[in-house]
């Protein structure tokens, strides 16, 4: 492996042949590399000299090996009482950044800012912008793009708990710097400009219309018309420490903002017990994606272990159960299969499934001019290249949802944009069950549930479903008749 130092310079060197020299040197000089902290290459290092840093952050880096100039950005915002350090070791990032090709930043605050070493998304002072915490990030953000060569137009954020409630400021206040973002266990932006009013908004925010809670966004940066970033909210139904009822305010808010509704286009089950709801914009892009894991208390959901859709380690507030890294990465398109993804050539349209058997899926899609081949992608993972507009792909497990996207690459093999994607779901397997599935008051509407507390409990088993209201959606199994279970992952939808 090369230095980093040495790493850093020849990207730079990439940069200006791609980008011209003025996009590197720019009308102000670039900062100064900074030596690295830490001795392995392509280890966490800590940068200095990134700007003039109105925040009081530290500013870490994650730089893998062989990404060209014009790679994707991620940075990544830990929780309270947690370290930069802790989010790389943990997170599930940069197993992604190695194998789809981008840098990530780490920002890191510490108890001179907060005794907790908390980001102060409830604090105007750091959370607004041009000012403070989130300013320096954005110059961080700036650094990345001159020193490594980052991609401006592919510059995303999350970020755990009060680093969630700091991306969604982040995504607010600077629209143009980001391309979307990802919360978990996190705030709505400017749920709170106080620190007094910061426990508020983690036990129940405002009871505000959808409309209200865009308006905070729209007011972040005003006059801005778009377009907006692309926003993944992940949630435990059984954090009681950032409550669900957030996540229910994240997506009215962003929606809103959006202009879509509040209904979602689809939904579907995910491993670790989690409920996907995809609400797409208008031209069919997904703009909004909730993931709720069930059961789950407060903290970043990873997946320990080698498979394509594992990541992470577990330890304080990174909870094992399905890895986020994956499917918020996915959603970004840092795949190259998600829309967004990939450069060049324009996005395969009118991708379907044509037919299914126990153990097979065909897709067909429509031909995109100057493509000299097409690549599938099952589930984000290759699976095939073809010179055809359809493939037949075999050997699958009966009664299991596969998700396909593809994209086209031109003669020199250099790949574009990635398709919507799509679920084909193999015949065969274990005998559908009678579910339903409905938000917590048609539940009860229906007789399925019945309300006690404010909350609802299904009937027979009587689980908590969460709060009384028409945003939390369940799926529950009705086995025998009158008892119902929450059945939110592994449940076939019989009838609703």
């Amino acid at each position: 492996m090369r230095p980093p130092i040495l790493r850093r310079l020849l990207r730079r060197v990439a940069s200006a042949t791609a980008c011209g020299l003025l996009a590197v040197l720019g009308a102000h000089p670039a900062p100064a590399v900074a030596a690295p902290t830490a001795a392995a290459a392509a280890g966490l290092q800590q940068v200095t000299g990134f700007g003039s840093n109105p925040g009081n952050l530290q500013m870490f880096a994650y730089t893998p090996d062989g990404v060209p100039a014009g790679a994707p950005l991620v940075v990544a915002l830990h929780g309270c009482t947690q370290s930069a350090n802790a989010y790389y070791t943990n997170s599930g990032w940069t197993k992604y950044a190695d194998l789809w090709g981008f840098d990530v930043v780490f920002p890191q605050t510490t108890s001179a800012n907060n005794a907790l070493s908390c980001f102060g998304w409830f604090d105007p002072a750091d959370s607004t912008r041009g000012r403070g915490e989130a300013a320096s990030v954005v110059q961080m953000v700036e650094y990345a793009k001159q020193t490594y060569g980052s991609d401006g137009r592919r510059v995303f954020v999350t970020g755990l708990s009060a680093g969630g409630g700091m991306t969604a400021d982040l995504l607010a206040a600077y629209p143009d710097v980001f391309a979307g973002g990802s919360v978990a266990s996190g705030l709505p932006a400017q749920c709170a400009t106080s620190q007094a009013a910061a426990s508020g908004c983690q036990t129940g925010p405002q009871k505000l219309t959808p409309a209200q809670w865009g308006d905070k966004v729209r007011g972040s940066h005003p006059g801005w018309t778009g377009p907006w970033p692309r926003v993944a909210i992940w949630q435990g139904t059984s954090d009681y420490t950032v409550y669900p009822a957030n996540a229910t305010a994240l997506r009215d808010q962003w929606t809103d903002v959006w202009g879509i509704g509040q209904t979602p286009s689809r939904t579907e089950s995910l491993p670790g017990n989690t409920t996907r709801s995809v609400y797409d914009d208008a031209s069919g892009q997904p703009a909004v994606e909730t993931f709720s894991v069930s059961g789950m208390g407060h903290g970043l959901p990873v997946s320990p272990g080698s498979g394509a859709e594992q990541c992470g380690s577990t330890a304080a507030y990174f909870l094992d159960t399905i890895c986020s890294a994956y499917h918020t990465g996915v959603f970004w398109g840092l795949d190259r299969t998600a829309p967004g993804g990939g450069t060049g050539l324009p996005a395969p349209a009118g991708l379907k499934v044509t037919g299914v058997t126990s153990s097979s899926a065909s897709l067909t899609w429509s031909a995109v001019t100057g493509a000299a081949s097409y690549t599938v992608y099952r589930d984000g993972a290759k699976v095939a290249t073809t010179a055809s507009t359809s493939f037949t792909d075999t050997g699958l497990t009966a009664g299991t949802a596969y998700r396909y996207s593809v994209t086209a690459a031109d003669p020199s093999g250099t790949a574009g944009a990635g398709s919507s994607a799509v679920t084909a779901t193999t015949t065969g397997g274990a005998a559908p069950a009678t579910c339903f599935t409905a938000t917590n008051y048609a539940h009860v509407t229906a007789g399925r549930a019945h309300v006690s507390g404010g909350h609802a409990y299904a009937n027979g088993s009587n689980q908590d479903m969460g709060l009384y209201n028409v945003f939390v959606t369940h799926t529950l199994r009705e086995s025998p008749a009158g008892h119902f279970v929450i059945a939110d992952s592994g449940c076939q939808t019989g009838s609703s």
